[in-house]
């Protein structure tokens, strides 16, 4: 029986990745390293809009998807990541690769269980040094 995992982080960098090539290979590489397949992409593209400045880039895995968006006017940038995944969900490892190899500082994680609802399996904060007002803060109770 599958699995419906969903996990979803909000937080900030200070190193903000504006090259689509460089987000294509960035995906790919969380791809391979949590062994999951690509069926589709990754594909990226950077908007000039502003107030919506930035990159996106999402990629079509073959137990469903994962997405990154970073927003690089403000200061720190503001990064949103969601994978979706019918399989194992190896959210520390992703974590750590958000972190160390796109700058995530200050964040909010949470992993949903989707398979009845939205069931709440993890909630927590990383990378918090007391400088940034968090996204969420007012929305969930991460305590």
């Amino acid at each position: 029986m599958p699995l419906h995992n969903q996990l979803l982080v909000n937080g900030y960098t200070n190193n903000a990745i504006k090259s689509e090539a460089a987000a294509v290979e960035w995906m790919q590489s969380l791809v391979d390293s949590i062994n999951m397949k690509t069926i589709q992409g990754p594909y990226a593209s950077y908007v000039t809009k502003e107030g919506n400045r930035g990159l996106t880039c999402i990629v079509m895995i073959e137990t469903s998807h994962i997405a990154l968006h970073v927003w690089d006017e403000p200061n720190p940038a503001e990064i949103q990541f969601d994978l979706y995944t019918c399989g194992e969900l190896p959210e520390e490892e992703i974590l750590k690769k958000l972190e160390n190899e796109l700058g995530l500082i200050d964040y909010h994680y949470m992993v949903l269980e989707r398979e009845t609802g939205f069931n709440v399996l993890n909630k927590s904060r990383g990378g918090y040094n007391g400088n940034v007002d968090t996204l969420f803060e007012s929305q969930i109770d991460f305590e």
